[in-house]
């Protein structure tokens, strides 16, 4: 897969040590299942200052990203694509939609993706002409795109396949079916008069699911009751959260 970005500040997403060249993205990279290019903005200008923002008209605070680098730089990096490696271009902006796991699957199967990272005031509002997709991570303001856009590529890299190592790690995880993921422990067994659960010590392997199923509905239900309306639950789980508000739920199986 490739993804690109296109920002004012292109190397906050270069180097070994930046959040893209480290853990499963940077190793996702060495392993060539991942293409990261990161495209300068600015070097689609043509003053002397590389000037990629000016004053909104009609007044207001700050400057916007100006609509010419922009198009040139789209005009540049997504013509005459083959069409089995078309560019998915996306604008990360407060009024997009909102990222969500079900999102990152549906990104994660594309072949490649452009990624435009805005700052200042935002853009002209012309060059979301361009864009098949905007997308926010919700309703708060970063100072610029890129770190919106470092969390889209680590959401979607996690569900490249070959990624992760083992090809179930993303299963499981809060989300992936519509639910938070279950409590999880490791060792030691006992630490401060905190114990783990005994099922989970028992290598009882049906109980352990049921049990990690019981516990994904009851914390959803807890913390999240909102994702429930979209969640695959069984008839009798929709009849016990009814009754019981996820306490004491038990699953089918």
């Amino acid at each position: 897969m490739i993804i690109e970005t296109l920002s004012v500040f292109p190397q906050v997403f270069d180097g070994p040590s930046s959040a893209m060249g480290t853990s499963i993205v940077g190793r996702a990279r060495s392993a060539g299942i991942l293409t990261l290019i990161n495209h300068d903005l600015r070097n689609w200008t043509h003053d002397r200052h590389r000037s990629v923002d000016d004053q909104p008209f009609g007044g207001g605070q700050g400057q916007l990203m100006k609509v010419e680098p922009v198009f040139e730089a789209l005009d540049d990096l997504i013509v005459e694509r083959p069409a089995e490696r078309s560019t998915e271009v996306i604008f990360l902006a407060p009024f997009g939609q909102r990222f969500d796991q079900s999102l990152a699957l549906e990104l994660a199967a594309a072949s490649r993706l452009l990624l435009v990272c805005g700052r200042y005031e935002g853009f002209d509002d012309r060059v979301y002409s361009r864009a098949d997709r905007v997308i926010s991570l919700g309703d708060f303001i970063l100072t610029g795109g890129e770190l919106a856009a470092m969390c889209v590529i680590d959401a979607v890299c996690r569900l490249i396949p070959g990624a992760l190592g083992d090809e179930l790690s993303s299963v499981d995880e809060s989300f992936s079916q519509g639910l938070l993921e279950y409590p999880q422990y490791t060792r030691p067994a006992e630490y401060r008069g905190m114990g783990v659960p005994e099922v989970l010590l028992s290598g009882h392997h049906a109980l352990i699911r049921r049990w990690r199923r019981e516990q994904s509905i009851i914390r959803t239900a807890q913390l999240r009751p909102d994702l429930l309306t979209g969640a695959d639950l069984s008839e009798s789980e929709h009849d016990q959260l009814r009754l019981g508000n996820g306490k004491g739920i038990k699953a089918d199986g």
